[in-house]
C-alpha cells in the first residue's frame, strides 16, 4: 500500500512543544510546532502523547553521544510558504528516524485508517522534522505532562479521580482514594 502524502510539509521545525489544558481527568493535549511562518496545532489523546514520548525516549537512548552531537540535516527545507495555521485532532501518527539526516520525522493525520482502506483525502495532515535535541526535550515534556495526571489504581490500572474510585477488581466493594 502506498504511503499517504501529508498536505502540509513543514520541513525542520524551529520549535515543538507539548501542552495540556484543564484539570486532571478533563485535560486536553496538543503538540504545537512552528516552522517559518507556519504553525500547527495537533490535538492528541493522552495515550497518543504518552506513546509518542515513550517511542522518542527509546529512540534517543539508542543514539550514541556522537550522533546526538552531530548536526541535524533534514532532507527537506524549512517552510517557505506564507503564513499558515493548521489545527486538527490526530487519528494516526507515523514517527521515523533518518540516520543520514540525523533527524526525526513525524507525520500526523486527521482521519481515516489507511491500513483498512479508509484514508480520508479531505482530512488535514502535517509532517515535520526535528533534531535529536528537540526530540529529547519533547519526550521529556510529554512524559512529564502525562505523569502529572490522575494516579493509576494499583489494582486495576484505571485512573483514580479526586473524589475516589470504585475499583472493578474489588467488585465495587472498596472505594480507593488518591493521595
Amino acid at each position: 500500500m502506498e504511503q499517504p502524502r501529508v498536505k502540509y510539509s513543514l520541513g525542520p521545525v524551529s520549535s515543538i512543544e507539548a501542552e495540556t489544558f484543564g484539570e486532571p481527568g478533563k485535560r486536553t493535549f496538543r503538540l504545537v510546532t512552528a516552522s517559518g511562518e507556519a504553525k500547527s496545532y495537533i490535538w492528541l489523546e493522552k495515550e497518543q502523547l504518552y506513546q509518542l514520548g515513550v517511542h522518542l525516549q527509546e529512540a534517543i537512548r539508542t543514539l550514541s553521544d556522537e550522533d546526538r552531537q552531530k548536526e541535524s540535516r533534514p532532507s527537506e527545507p524549512a517552510w517557505e510558504g506564507g503564513e499558515e495555521s493548521v489545527e486538527f485532532k490526530a487519528q494516526r501518527m507515523i514517527l521515523k528516524y533518518d540516520v543520514a539526516a540525523n533527524s526525526f520525522n513525524l507525520e500526523a493525520y486527521e482521519g481515516g485508517d489507511a491500513e483498512a482502506g479508509e484514508e480520508d483525502q479531505e482530512g488535514s495532515s502535517v509532517g515535520f522534522w526535528m533534531s535529536p535535541d528537540q526530540a529529547d526535550k519533547l519526550y521529556q515534556e510529554a512524559l512529564r505532562i502525562c505523569a502529572a495526571g490522575r494516579p493509576p489504581c494499583f489494582l486495576c490500572g484505571m485512573p483514580i479521580n479526586p473524589d475516589g474510585h470504585v475499583c472493578p477488581r474489588a467488585n465495587g466493594h472498596a472505594v480507593l482514594e488518591s493521595g
